[in-house]
């Protein structure tokens, strides 16, 4: 079920960025969170906070059990001389059929070669895995020397 999920979030970002809007809000799991930190450490959004459906939180709140199905991530995307950082967002895994790759392919698609029927990587590119050291960028999971199964992929303004 958390691909579908994440397929809404690859549109939904996607789809604001397009727009131009300028703050959105996605459900808050694990691996929307992971994927979004990763894209705010990578510079594609300039801020990510925790509120609720109503806007971002102005006073820090406890996620409890009781309270995560109102939880929200509100993500503010980056724009640069009034064009959209986010370029493109596609799922790599479907819910049908999961991608896995282990160290040799990742390394192969940050040179620029096709591996296991994936694209590879261009420049201003981010291919997000989950690994058993969390949500990682592919070149942050061939430095730790890990494999894992590939979750999405953006592109930027190069």
């Amino acid at each position: 079920m958390s691909l579908h999920n994440l397929s809404y979030v690859c549109s939904h970002l996607k789809n604001c960025s397009t727009a131009r809007v300028p703050i959105t809000s996605i459900q808050y799991t694990k691996l929307h969170l992971g994927v979004i930190l990763g894209l705010y450490r990578h510079g594609i959004i300039s801020h990510v906070q925790l509120g609720s459906r109503k806007g971002p939180d102005t006073d820090p709140v406890q996620v409890t059990s009781e309270n995560i199905s109102t939880r929200r991530l509100w993500v503010t995307l980056k724009y640069h001389n009034a064009e959209p950082v986010l370029k493109h967002a596609l799922l790599e895994s479907k819910p049908s059929k999961k991608k896995t790759m282990k160290l040799p392919g990742l390394k192969r698609l940050i040179e620029g070669y096709w591996a296991e029927n994936t694209k590879p990587l261009d420049p201003g590119d981010l291919l997000f895995l989950r690994t058993d050291k969390g949500i990682l960028e592919a070149r942050e999971a061939v430095e730790l020397q890990r494999g894992g199964q590939l979750l999405c992929r953006f592109t930027s303004l190069r």
